[in-house]
């Protein structure tokens, strides 16, 4: 059976020669899926070589949304079953179950998708409030809104394709604009968007890494006091501003530590840590590992 035809994002590419470089396909058994960041389109016609149910029992570690462009898909079987025609947009969580197909009675169904790992503050906006088996689901009403959103598609799977540095990083601010799109467009959505100078403060702290950024600093950017800023960024993140920044650190240095041959201690300084050791065990107390260890174990 042939292999569907999707484009792969430059990590993907890398993490699948290191350690997987019989399967490139992220959508054929064996692929690791463990970059941040896949996105593509499979084109799937009658009879043809891609005409094959998917199937992933457990899931994945990440999310998908997948976008209907052309013709019809079927999500589940029996009484589960349901269809998604060109502008209906799907989420699929972690924990839900994959299996869908081409519509039995339609000639084709062409759907792009975008395989991610969501940063911190994104998860009020993957919850979508019409779900189906935990899949949520989104429909398109007018040729604008599906034109914006095939734009956005389309724009992520350029920058991860690029071959540019920051390649990645601009696909996941586009991936942003798209599940902020989704979020406007949920009818019923009881969610609350973040306050935009919270928003602004994540993307401030995000971008500066492995600046030592004073929370004053980060204050004076988004126009507050430090004591509104705080009360506000736990109340709407859910956690503190230090505690946010640790995890989007280890986030990092975990790409780094399976994407790259990058030494340890410049790993550590690429995300704001100059001692060497402290990097270590702070990354050993929020992992349990060592990162010489993590890295071994990808």
């Amino acid at each position: 059976m042939a292999h569907p035809i999707i484009q792969l994002s430059n990590v993907a590419r890398l993490r699948t020669r290191k350690h997987k470089p019989e399967q490139p396909d992220p959508l054929l058994p064996g692929y690791a899926f463990d970059a941040h960041l896949v996105s593509g389109i499979t084109h799937i016609e009658q009879d043809g070589d891609l005409d094959f149910v998917i199937d992933r029992p457990s899931g994945m570690n990440g999310y998908i949304i997948n976008f209907t462009v052309a013709g019809e898909g079927e999500i589940f079987s029996g009484d589960k079953s349901f269809r998604v025609k060109q502008g209906d947009l799907l989420m699929f969580p972690p924990e839900a179950i994959h299996y869908y197909q081409r519509a039995p009675n339609a000639s084709r169904w062409h759907h792009r998708w975008i395989y991610f790992r969501p940063r911190a503050f994104w998860f009020d906006w993957l919850d979508w409030s019409d779900k189906h088996e935990l899949v949520g689901r989104l429909s398109l009403s007018n040729e604008k809104d599906y034109r914006r959103f095939e734009s956005l598609f389309l724009d992520v799977e350029e920058a991860t394709n690029s071959g540019k540095t920051l390649g990645e990083e601009l696909a996941m601010s586009m991936l942003e604009q798209l599940l902020l799109r989704c979020t406007e467009l949920d009818p019923t959505n009881e969610q609350r968007l973040l306050d935009p100078r919270i928003l602004e403060a994540c993307h401030y702290i995000s971008q500066n890494l492995k600046e030592p950024l004073k929370t004053e600093d980060i204050a004076a950017h988004v126009c507050l006091s430090v004591s509104r800023l705080t009360h506000l960024f736990t109340e709407q993140v859910g956690m503190s501003l230090s505690r946010w920044r640790e995890d989007q650190r280890i986030s990092l240095a975990k790409q780094l530590l399976q994407t790259t041959g990058m030494p340890i201690y410049n790993v550590a300084r690429m995300v704001g840590y100059d001692d060497q050791l402290y990097f270590s065990k702070v990354f050993r107390r929020r992992t349990g590992v060592s990162p010489t260890q993590y890295r071994e174990s990808r």
